[in-house]
C-alpha cells in the first residue's frame, strides 16, 4: 500500500533518571534527509538517531526535535567549592587575628557563605539517556508511519480513480482511431469528386493517400505503451515497497505517450480525450510527488 511522505509523530520515554521526548515532522523530498536538533549534552547521539530514522523511512525531509526533561529538585546534587571555602577560612582567621577575637572558624560559618555549597544539576547519564532517546524515537517513528499510511490510503484512492479515467479514455481513443481513417477517406473522396466535376476518381491513388494518412496518424503503439505504463503503475500502487520515484518515472512516460497521440491524431473526438488525458496525467504527477 502507498505511503505519503508527510506526517507527524511524537514519543516520550524514561530510563532511570533520564526522560527524553521526541517530535518528528516529515515533508516531501526526493531522498531521505534528516535534520536533527538535539540538546548539547546529547549531541553525540546524532549519527545513531539519523540512522534509526533512515532505517525506517525511505524518502522525505524529516525534522527531528529532541528534548531532555529538565531535572527536578531530586535530580540535583550539592557541590562544594573548596577553593572558595579556604579563602573564607583564611579571611575569617585574619579578621579574628586583627580584632583579637577568640576561637577558631566553625565549618558551619564557612558552609553558609554564598557560593561555598550550591545545588547543581546532575550530569547526564549517557547510557540511560541514549536508551530513552531510542525508545522515544521508536514511538515517534511508529506514529509518523501510521499517519503517512493513512494519508497514503487517501492518495491511493485518488490515484485509482484517475488511472481508471485514463484507462477508459485510452480504450476510447483506440476505438476511435480506425474511425478517424474512415472519415478521412470519406472526406477525401467527397473533396476529389467535388473538384473533379464528375471525372472518375482513381481508386488506387485514393487508397495510397488514405494509407499515407493512416501511417502518419497511427497511434496503436502509443496506446499500447500507455496501457503497459498504466498496468505497471497499478502494480506499484499495490506494492509494499517504496515506489514514489518509479511512479514518477512512469508518469513522465505516460505524458510522452499522450502527447505523441495528440500530435499524431487529427480527429476531433480523439483530441478532446487527449486534452482530458493530459490534465489527468498532470494531476497524477502532482499526487505522486507525495508518495514515499
Amino acid at each position: 500500500m502507498l505511503k505519503s511522505m508527510t506526517g507527524f509523530g511524537a514519543g516520550r520515554a524514561r530510563v532511570g533518571d533520564e526522560e527524553v521526548s521526541v517530535e518528528l515532522r516529515s515533508l516531501n523530498h526526493k531522498f531521505c534527509e534528516v535534520k536533527v536538533r538535539l540538546p548539547r549534552e546529547l549531541s553525540s547521539q546524532e549519527p545513531l538517531v539519523s540512522k534509526q530514522v533512515k532505517d525506517r523511512l525511505a524518502r522525505g525531509s524529516v525534522e527531528l526535535l529532541v528534548k531532555r526533561q529538565a531535572p527536578t529538585a531530586s535530580g540535583t546534587v550539592p557541590t562544594v567549592d573548596l577553593g572558595l571555602a579556604r579563602e573564607y577560612v583564611r579571611a575569617f582567621r585574619e579578621l579574628a587575628s586583627e580584632l583579637g577575637l577568640p576561637g577558631d572558624v566553625a565549618w558551619s560559618q564557612v558552609a553558609n557563605q554564598p557560593g561555598v555549597v550550591r545545588l547543581e544539576e546532575k550530569g547526564v547519564e549517557l547510557d540511560s539517556a541514549s536508551q530513552a532517546l531510542q525508545a522515544a524515537l521508536d514511538q515517534a517513528l511508529t506514529a509518523l508511519e501510521k499517519m503517512r499510511q493513512v494519508e497514503g490510503e487517501a492518495i491511493y484512492a485518488d490515484l485509482d480513480a484517475r488511472v481508471k479515467l485514463l484507462e477508459g479514455w485510452s480504450k476510447e481513443v483506440a476505438h476511435l482511431a480506425p474511425k478517424a481513417v474512415q472519415e478521412y477517406q470519406q472526406r477525401l473522396t467527397d473533396r476529389i469528386a467535388e473538384l473533379a466535376s464528375g471525372v472518375a476518381v482513381d481508386p488506387q491513388r485514393l487508397a495510397q493517400e488514405v494509407a499515407l494518412f493512416a501511417e502518419r496518424t497511427d497511434i496503436a503503439e502509443e496506446v499500447t505503451r500507455l496501457a503497459s505504463h498504466l498496468e505497471q503503475f497499478r502494480a506499484l500502487m499495490a506494492s509494499n515497497e517504496p515506489a514514489g520515484r518509479r511512479m514518477d518515472f512512469l508518469v513522465q512516460e505516460m505524458h510522452r505517450e499522450v502527447n505523441t497521440t495528440g500530435s499524431k491524431s487529427q480527429h476531433a473526438e480523439i483530441s478532446v480525450r487527449v486534452v482530458a488525458m493530459k490534465a489527468e496525467v498532470e494531476r497524477i504527477r502532482e499526487q505522486v510527488q507525495n508518495v514515499e
